[in-house]
């Protein structure tokens, strides 16, 4: 069927590949053709393809019980909250399907927090340039991107934007209908650009000192992405809400909103809810991953192979300077600065059986599955230099393996 004939929705611009089955980091496309999979469905499959205890975990708990709805206990859903709990800074845990959901819980929970406690005025959050945080009309409008808001009319009211990192900006936006502040400690979609330490202590700081609550977005960073199970964890501060998603469910549509206690204390029966959310398929998947994801030694392994990409994409960027420029990121979620644009490089990986992303700030994210091997890493790094070595040549430039001309 040809795509103008297709009964999709055009909002995507999909490349024309599909794909059959997959083992670990690799894909098995309709063709025939294998892919290694950097960019395991945009940070999603954690644990990559088929993985035996998650297929395990999900076919048992498909010939049991596959939904319910919330108007009954799921001990699943309990057990992963517990264990949520008992790993993060958080008290309590809601489930729903996605990262935009878990967001707009963890907004919702803001407002809601301050309206409990006789301050309904103070319902702004603080955000910062280049941040995604989902595509509902309020997520967008907490990112602030404008190919994301056109058309879609009014934003949604509440969201105060400042410079990425700027500390005084975000002191300057303080006023009193300021609730928190909502960062993502590694922004992923805004070009793999890692919130400095310093700089995530400080908004604690600032948030302590003005009563305000601290709201991380994990979605792409978090469940062992950076190399600790949480990326927040790295900067010696925690949140009072964080959204998860992505990695949680290894595939599985997951998300997650946690807080203390005191920060959603606004949160009662009937105020918020999800008929899918923490069903027992997806709860039985969230605890396998986080069987997998907590196995001693585990994060040692993404924190190693994290490294060795890095210092193999080292060598690559002094070798085409021409085309890609910078390496940045945390543990597996790793960024590749292009100096051409960056869909011409992720079709060059392609065309060497690489599947990577893209990212703004004209980014190729390499987001390979946390099982990835030094083998797996091994080809992806050969695929690179040669998908640019190829790229340098169609583009009618000097492969600048040596001084610069």
């Amino acid at each position: 069927m040809s795509s103008a004939a297709s009964p999709l929705l055009p909002v995507f611009a999909r490349a024309d590949l599909a794909f059959e089955r997959g083992e670990g980091c690799w894909l098995t496309a309709t063709d025939g053709r294998r892919y290694l999979d950097f960019a395991a469905g945009v940070a999603v499959n954690s644990l990559g393809h088929a993985h035996p205890h998650l297929v395990k975990a999900l076919t048992e708990q498909a010939a049991k019980l596959w939904h319910v709805s919330n108007l009954y206990r799921i001990p699943e859903g309990e057990r992963l909250a517990e264990r949520l709990v008992e790993a993060s800074f958080a008290d309590v845990a809601f489930f729903c399907n996605s990262g935009a959901e878990a967001l707009e819980a963890s907004i919702k929970l803001a407002r809601k927090h301050f309206h409990a406690n006789g301050q309904p005025e103070r319902y702004r959050l603080i955000t910062f340039e280049g941040a995604f945080h989902g595509r509902t009309l309020a997520t967008i409008a907490a990112g602030g991107q404008a190919k994301y808001l056109e058309g879609f009319g009014p934003r949604v009211e509440g969201f105060d934007q400042v410079p990425f990192g700027d500390l005084e900006a975000v002191k300057a936006a303080i006023g009193p209908e300021t609730a928190g502040v909502l960062v993502e400690p590694v922004q992923g979609e805004g070009g793999v650009r890692p919130v400095p330490p310093a700089t995530l202590r400080a908004l604690r700081e600032i948030c302590d000192a003005h009563g305000l609550l601290l709201v991380f977005d994990e979605v792409q960073c978090g469940v062992g992405r950076t190399g600790t199970l949480f990326a927040y964890e790295q900067a010696g501060v925690a949140p009072d809400v964080m959204a998860l998603a992505k990695g949680l469910g290894g595939g599985f549509p997951i998300g997650a909103c946690l807080a203390t206690r005191a920060a959603a204390d606004g949160m009662t029966a009937g105020v918020h809810g999800s008929t899918f959310g923490g069903n027992p398929l997806a709860m039985a998947v969230g605890n396998a991953v986080l069987d997998v994801v907590t196995e001693p030694g585990f994060l040692d392994h993404v924190r190693r192979m994290g490294l060795l990409i890095r210092q193999r994409l080292a060598g690559i960027v002094d070798a085409h300077p021409r085309l890609v420029t910078e390496v940045r990121g945390e543990g597996l979620l790793i960024g590749l600065r292009c100096a051409v644009p960056n869909t011409e490089v992720a079709a060059a990986f392609r065309a060497e059986g690489l599947l990577t992303v893209g990212a703004g700030d004209n980014v190729v994210r390499l987001l390979p599955p946390l099982v990835a091997t030094e083998a797996d890493v091994a080809a992806a790094m050969d695929m690179i230099d040669r998908g640019l070595a190829r790229l340098e040549q169609d583009m009618g430039l000097s492969a600048a393996r040596g001084a610069a001309e």
